[in-house]
């Protein structure tokens, strides 16, 4: 069998790395808070437009974990594989976005990087341009929370491949 050098045989699909722990499992009431604040930030936002946000913090923290579930979810709710492929170049691709959209991205990328220890004004007044204010807070959250998601799925080393959509979610 030949494969492609960029590709591991597909039979057993074994990650590089165990997980090193569960940390859902050892830390439930931890899981569970995060569940509803999950669940609380995505109020009055379009589901189309935060999975592209969880997509581009995950890519940007690479948490490989959230990138499974989160493109599988982008997928299943019918968004198309050019844009999700994109996305990781959105400033070469700007045109497959929407104005929204962008402001969301660069938002994102802006407080999942935080270089320079804070949110550039321009930044911020692109998105606050796009976004009514309550809107705008629930997005800021969103943004925090799928941040605090990559963490635990970088450090604990969660591994991808398994997830399904419908399955639970964050």
């Amino acid at each position: 069998m030949t494969t492609h050098p960029h590709h591991h045989a597909s039979a057993a699909n074994a990650p590089e790395h165990p997980a090193r722990l569960q940390w859902a499992t050892l830390a439930p009431g931890v899981y569970k808070a995060m569940v509803r604040l999950d669940a609380a930030s995505r109020e009055g936002l379009d589901p189309a437009l935060l999975e592209l946000v969880k997509i581009r913090a995950s890519q940007l923290n690479r948490c490989a974990f959230c990138l499974d579930m989160h493109t599988k979810d982008a997928l299943a709710a019918g968004e198309s594989v050019e844009r999700i492929v994109q996305l990781s170049a959105w400033e070469e691709s700007q045109h497959f976005y929407t104005e929204r959209e962008l402001a969301a991205i660069r938002l994102t990328e802006a407080v999942t990087v935080l270089t320079d220890g804070f949110v550039p004004d321009e930044v911020y007044a692109q998105a606050a341009g796009q976004f009514e204010e309550a809107e705008l807070a629930q997005l800021i959250a969103a943004i925090a929370v799928i941040n605090a998601w990559n963490r635990f799925g970088v450090t604990a080393r969660l591994t991808p491949g398994h997830y399904t959509p419908g399955d639970i979610k964050h």
